[in-house]
């Protein structure tokens, strides 16, 4: 009979496979029951149990490895809305926009506009790191700065 530390160390293993799993496949059609499926449990437990330890859903964790490779995307200027929308996965341009303007306060469009060439001459680690999209719930009152 395993003990509650075994479980628990059980359980944290496969939620870092799960999540290891979105960060490397997040531009694939991928869904909670599939995750779940992959790890052998339940969507609903595997949603709860990714909350508790990562502090949001699967899904949300997924649509913001989406946003955050959007926005560099966005960035480049070389492809557009749809294009990008596509490019990282998503199925539905709307979603896209909503989830979008969610995570970082403006639209796909207008931080396409605005930020193209914000990131120039840092090296991609950094501009990871800074460019990072934040729910728009938790910016600062100031709002979204990209300059």
């Amino acid at each position: 009979m395993a003990t509650q530390p075994d479980q628990r160390l059980r359980e944290l293993t496969l939620l870092r496979r799960v999540r290891d799993r979105i960060d490397r496949d997040y531009a694939q059609p991928l869904d909670v029951e599939a995750l779940a499926r992959g790890v052998h449990l339940s969507s609903g437990h595997l949603s709860r149990l990714f909350r508790a330890a990562y502090g949001e859903s699967p899904y949300s964790y997924l649509m913001t490895r989406r946003i955050e490779r959007a926005m560099t995307l966005l960035r480049r200027g070389d492809m557009s809305v749809t294009e990008v929308c596509f490019a990282v996965g998503c199925s539905s341009l709307g979603t896209f926009s909503t989830r979008f303007s969610e995570l970082v306060g403006m639209s796909p469009s207008t931080y396409r506009r605005l930020a193209a060439g914000d990131a120039a001459g840092l090296p991609s680690c950094v501009a990871k790191q800074v460019m990072r999209p934040v729910r728009h719930q938790e910016t600062p009152s100031g709002g979204v700065r990209l300059s």
